[in-house]
């Protein structure tokens, strides 16, 4: 087991940061694939972190294309704790501007089935709670580093999590509204219910890039829109997850969702295939019979 206790899940640039020293590149095969690049790691105020580029070096692929699984398997065999999923939004909310960050409290998977979003089956069943898909205790830690960074924060907020690759109608920005979401995206589902099951901590730091469809007065979300906002926003994001390492002894414990499988298991692992069992000891070894 290696001593990266820290992820961070996002855009292929914000590893380039200053302090950033000993960097190395990790490939790891998981029984769910590869992830989505190879992981970098490096030393930053003693401490080695992970960054894994979620679409990929060069943004090769789309949400729907996400090795998720992989990805949060990949972080588990290195002995990640604590992962800070960086990733852009639309706004819903006329106070939630373009500009701002927002680390979320709350998730709606509005995704359309076809994204692998579970670690089990095949004969070995859980059900793990995800009354809080974000971690309290981590997204505490994290909001504090934004505002230390001199961010636009906003604590809290329902994160809506929709199909892509295509921006939403009007129609359907408006409904969001309706329903009392905060802000839009298209990947922290299932990544965040997958890091549950991997009984990992996660947090996530949304960048708001612009007002989705619904503002009248404003422009329909462009990708010009969102890398603009996005690379003006990656040394805020840089100098965030620096104050948060940094700031690690005093936030770092053990918390509830790392023991969030402890009776989630509805199955008697006794009974499970053996090579569905031996495929997710490095997640939930602690449950299952040797």
């Amino acid at each position: 087991m290696s001593d990266i206790e820290l992820a961070v899940i996002g855009g292929s640039g914000l590893y380039n940061m200053a302090g950033l020293a000993d960097v190395e590149e990790i490939e790891v095969d998981t029984p769910f694939g590869r992830p989505s690049d190879a992981i970098i790691t490096g030393a930053l105020h003693g401490r080695r972190v992970a960054f894994l580029p979620r679409h990929g070096r060069g943004h090769a692929l789309t949400p729907g294309e996400v090795p998720y699984r992989a990805n949060i398997y990949a972080l588990k065999t290195l002995g990640v704790r604590y992962i800070v999923a960086v990733s852009a939004c639309g706004s819903l909310r006329e106070d939630y501007a373009p500009g701002d960050i927002v680390v979320p409290d709350q998730l709606f998977d509005f995704t359309k089935g076809v994204r692998e979003r579970s670690f089990f089956g095949r004969g070995l069943v859980a059900h793990v709670s995800a009354a809080q898909p974000f971690c309290p205790h981590l997204s505490a830690a994290l909001a504090d580093a934004t505002l230390a960074a001199g961010g636009r924060l906003h604590r809290n907020g329902a994160f809506i999590t929709v199909e892509g690759p295509r921006f939403s109608t009007r129609g359907e920005s408006e409904v969001y509204r309706q329903w009392g979401m905060s802000i839009i995206g298209m990947t922290t589902s299932p990544e965040a219910f997958l890091a549950a099951e991997a009984e990992i901590s996660y947090a996530c730091m949304a960048h708001i890039t612009d007002y989705d469809v619904w503002h009248h007065s404003e422009a329909p979300v462009t990708v010009e829109m969102v890398v603009r906002v996005l690379q003006a926003n990656t040394r805020l994001a840089q100098e965030a997850i620096s104050n948060l390492v940094a700031a690690y002894e005093s936030w770092a414990g053990d918390f509830p969702a790392h023991s969030g499988m402890k009776d989630a298991l509805i199955t008697d692992p006794r009974h499970a295939p053996a090579d569905v069992r031996d495929a997710l000891r490095p997640l939930i070894g602690r449950y299952l019979p040797t």
